[in-house]
């Protein structure tokens, strides 16, 4: 189906170009970064703050040196298993790179159905203390961080990707008990309000017709999915064999 494509279609053709994340990062710092009085460090719980501090000069990552960083960037760090960690050392791009240098290569169109603003204005809308926790009970995780991302590797080859949110309940229940709104938000902002972008913005790409689309499977199952979107604006959507 790549190979058939005359388009290729990734969540955001930002991340193709580092001077422009640069850029953002310069122009819009509130959206990484702590700006004002608040630090990382005195928002996690004084509970929690010595065993985050400790996961993370496991990993030679001091708690203090990443004191004005949000933490759902750091959550995203510290949720890289080992062997991906390996892959990014190693240099090998993620899938989204890799697909777009393979389509450059072919001489492909390349679209975007979202910018890095976006995404990023979407995380920082969301409640501070689900962050947090998010953040405390990934470091929590520790050494099950690989077994989570093994499951989600293994239902995704199975076709099961509806299950990602009942299996983060299983995986996470301190966190999805203790914060439901949190997770609500999340699920608001994060999945269900950007499918409609998506899904707006990916309509006229398949129109043109050869297009190959390639988004974060989180944005597909469900009746807000994509796919169930797609089918509600007259697309014949179907799985390949």
């Amino acid at each position: 189906a790549f190979d058939a494509a005359d388009t290729l279609a990734i969540e955001t053709l930002d991340v193709l170009d580092p001077a422009r994340m640069t850029a953002l990062m310069l122009e819009r710092p509130e959206l990484t970064m702590f700006t004002g009085a608040e630090s990382l460090t005195e928002l996690i719980p004084e509970a929690d703050r010595a065993m985050v501090a400790a996961r993370l000069a496991e990993r030679g990552i001091p708690l203090e040196s990443l004191r004005k960083t949000k933490p759902w960037l750091v959550a995203a760090l510290v949720a890289l298993p080992a062997c991906e960690l390996a892959r990014k050392a190693a240099g090998m791009p993620v899938l989204d790179l890799a697909l777009a240098d393979a389509a450059k290569s072919a001489g492909k169109r390349l679209e975007g159905l979202e910018s890095l603003a976006d995404q990023l204005e979407a995380m920082a809308a969301l409640p501070m203390d689900f962050h947090i926790s998010g953040l405390v009970e990934t470091v929590r995780l520790g050494d099950r961080l690989d077994d989570v991302v093994e499951t989600m590797i293994l239902l995704y080859g199975a076709r099961e990707v509806g299950m990602f949110w009942p299996f983060f309940a299983a995986a996470l229940p301190d966190q999805a008990g203790a914060d439901a709104a949190g997770y609500s938000a999340f699920q608001e902002r994060m999945i269900v309000a950007r499918n409609g972008t998506m899904t707006e913005r990916a309509m006229p790409i398949l129109s043109r017709g050869n297009a190959f689309i390639a988004i974060d499977a989180l944005h597909l199952p469900g009746a807000d999915g994509v796919v169930e979107r797609l089918r509600r604006a007259g697309f014949t959507v179907e799985a390949a064999d």
